[in-house]
């Protein structure tokens, strides 16, 4: 938690519950290599734990040399992303419903928040595909136990954020980093200009 007066932390890191749907976006100052400069997407939060997956990581690995059925349907760049540290043999896939389309109503997907869901990968992605604007599939993801985030968010290792439906579906060459603090305004917005320091031996 942020001290009143404090002025050299942006104060909008508690300015927002984490919960599904919310964006985790690590501070500067996160220099934990599965998670620099990382935009994680909360899919489940509760009690227990949290998990999400990193919406900045793509990898070289396509889609259809993994998920054959899938490929074609899925957002360009269509590589999967590294959703995280946990599992990465783990499959997981996220789409944005296209305007109109319910999750609660839509075969194959568990509703997360808004028009973004969790797909049902033993689902067929060519019934899926016209109900959607795009999807993509991550390998493996993020997690934390009971009290792990809450604890690195009261450190200042990552700010909460609202997410847009299209953050899920960012291109690969994006700076959705940069972006979404960019659209936070100050002075979350100023700390887009940061550039990290590699590190020395």
């Amino acid at each position: 938690m942020v001290a009143e007066g404090t002025r050299d932390e942006p104060a909008e890191r508690s300015a927002y519950s984490v919960e599904a749907g919310t964006l985790l976006v690590a501070a500067p100052s996160l220099t934990d290599p599965n998670f620099v400069r990382t935009v994680v997407f909360v899919i489940d939060h509760r009690r227990e734990g949290t998990l999400g997956v990193i919406l900045n990581r793509p990898s070289e690995v396509a889609v259809s040399d993994v998920l054959p059925t899938w490929g074609p349907h899925t957002t360009r760049p269509s590589a999967v992303f590294v959703g995280g540290p946990v599992e990465q043999k783990t499959a997981l896939c996220l789409a944005a419903l296209r305007t109109g389309e319910d999750p609660a109503g839509t075969p194959g997907v568990v509703g997360v928040r808004g028009p973004v869901a969790l797909v049902d990968l033993d689902g067929d992605p060519a019934a899926l595909a016209p109900r959607v604007r795009g999807l993509r599939v991550f390998a493996g993801y993020s997690g934390w136990d009971r009290g792990q985030l809450a604890g690195e968010i009261s450190r200042g290792d990552w700010y909460v954020v609202p997410a847009l439906p299209d953050d899920v579906l960012a291109p690969a060459r994006y700076d959705l980093w940069g972006g979404v603090l960019r659209r936070q305004g100050v002075p979350l917005a100023l700390l887009a200009t940061h550039v990290t320091e590699p590190k020395r031996n």
